[in-house]
């Protein structure tokens, strides 16, 4: 997708755009290997590669062309969404199921009225424009965020981590009808308060209901198709995807809530190959965010950004201090949880490049101030990121939301298991003042229900038998039939058990 950038932007071979594109690539991954021992998250580095390869950069690329970045956007907003919604498991979400949904709707707009309030009395923006700058940036993106605490080592206490997954994963639908239904007010003189309402219950409705139906015939679909290549399945998802996301919209509703239901439903159902579709479409997810923030940044031009600095600087802390704060709270009011977790969610409001992708939908419909909202949206985004997620990681300790991130469910392991079978696979590192040191595996009086796997020791992986010795900073990779073992396989190693990383 990105060769389809230069073929727009450069007079060249097929062989200089894929180096090009490979080498903006290379510089991404390598890039987001980087950012986290620095407390960047990856999406500032993505957004800065794409930055410095524009027309303002020393890569003096010229690309203005806001339909190819929302055309692109959207295909990659798809990929994250479902790969998203495949790794939300239900039984996690569950208890907190409501409490993410209030987050997800009514923080939203509350957000986006907040925020539209503020812009409408600071700047010479109309009131509807101003709302619309409100609802471009209303939703949140927390897939840096849960990657700085696993480079970091940090895990969240009790259901925070879910709270937030389903938050950040259902709140772009919201933004989305909240945006294109201020467009069509602008666009359109002589809509009415009516008109909106009615497209935002059938956007919602029936992104909802087609969602779930769909989910469920594309679990049928993918069980029963009997394809000969296996390597085949993750090609009919993918047409699957792009069907659920159009076929929804074609009807008037939402594409994107559409296929994060749908996800949610096939990623916690009975699927063949469920595994390795999870690890192919997790790569997916990576590639199309790279692609996405990468041709953002192409499309942002830097000299455009300093005479809005001073507002946008307000804006954005506003947002930060006040609106996702109130937003929070008042979502939150009915259910019990303390101030600190609600505080940490608050501060968790990241704004990522799903709000730029928005703000080129403004862009396309001809809104007047266009070109404005665009680069306040990339100045918010960006110096939210900037500030929250390079400090996430010390509000979450200053706040007491954090517990060792010490065991980590094994989701990569190249084991195609049946789904039917109840086991759980996790790693445990074992400290030096561990009981368990020096020990041979026999005397260790592990449950009848689990066994040690593999041992990693120094980067070489043994298979342990009843003699082998335990040493510490040895790395367990442990089986047991159900996650009641987990306590007694801890008791065992000497260890406290604080719960597991999702």
């Amino acid at each position: 997708m990105l060769g389809v950038i230069f073929i727009k932007i450069m007079n060249v071979t097929t062989e200089n755009i894929i180096l090009i594109s490979s080498i903006l690539l290379i510089i991404s991954i390598l890039a987001n290997k980087t950012s986290f021992r620095f407390g960047i998250p990856t999406l500032l580095l993505f957004l800065l590669v794409g930055m410095l390869a524009g027309s303002d950069g020393i890569g003096k690329i010229h690309f203005n062309d806001p339909s190819i970045a929302q055309f692109l956007g959207v295909i990659a907003l798809n990929f994250i969404l479902f790969s998203g919604g495949m790794d939300t498991k239900w039984v996690s979400i569950k208890p907190i199921v409501w409490r993410g949904v209030a987050l997800s709707t009514l923080g939203v707009v509350l957000t986006a009225g907040t925020l539209g309030a503020f812009v409408y009395w600071l700047t010479d923006f109309t009131l509807l424009e101003s709302f619309l700058l409100g609802s471009i940036v209303s939703s949140t993106d927390a897939a840096a965020v849960f990657a700085i605490l696993r480079a970091q080592k940090v895990g969240l206490k009790e259901n925070l981590r879910p709270t937030l997954e389903l938050e950040s994963g259902s709140n772009d639908p919201m933004a989305y009808v909240l945006t294109i239904s201020f467009i069509f007010l602008i666009t359109a003189g002589d809509a009415s308060a009516f008109d909106v309402v009615l497209l935002f219950f059938q956007q919602m409705i029936l992104g909802a209901v087609l969602g779930y139906f769909l989910g469920r015939l594309s679990i049928y679909i993918i069980n029963n198709i009997n394809l000969d290549t296996e390597g085949l399945y993750p090609v009919l998802v993918m047409a699957i995807i792009f069907f659920i996301f159009s076929f929804t919209d074609f009807l008037g509703g939402n594409g994107f809530l559409a296929v994060y239901l749908s996800a949610i439903i096939i990623g916690n159902g009975n699927l063949i190959h469920k595994k390795s579709l999870l690890k192919f479409y997790d790569g997916q997810a990576w590639l199309m965010q790279i692609v996405m923030f990468l041709t953002l940044g192409l499309l942002v031009y830097p000299t455009q950004l300093l005479p809005i600095a001073g507002t946008g600087l307000l804006i954005s802390a506003l947002l930060i201090f006040i609106a996702r704060p109130a937003s929070v709270f008042i979502s939150l009011a009915f259910f019990k949880i303390s101030t600190r977790k609600k505080l940490f969610i608050s501060w968790v409001g990241l704004r990522g490049a799903v709000p730029i992708v928005f703000a080129t939908y403004p862009l396309l419909a001809g809104v007047d101030k266009a070109s404005s909202i665009f680069h306040l949206v990339f100045f918010i985004s960006v110096t939210s990121v900037l500030v929250q997620g390079s400090t996430l990681t010390k509000v979450a300790r200053w706040l007491k939301q954090t517990v060792p991130a010490k065991v980590k469910r094994k989701t990569a392991l190249d084991l195609e298991l049946s789904d039917s079978i109840k086991s759980e696979l996790f790693e445990v590192i074992i400290p030096p003042k561990s009981s368990a040191v020096n020990k041979p595996v026999v005397n260790l009086n592990f449950p009848k229900n689990a066994f040690i796997v593999l041992l990693n020791r120094h980067g070489k992986y043994i298979q342990p038998t009843g003699a082998t010795l335990i040493e510490a900073g040895d790395e367990l990779l442990i089986m047991a039939t159900d996650k009641e073992a987990f306590p007694a396989i801890y008791e065992s190693l000497g260890l406290t058990f604080i719960g597991i990383e999702e």
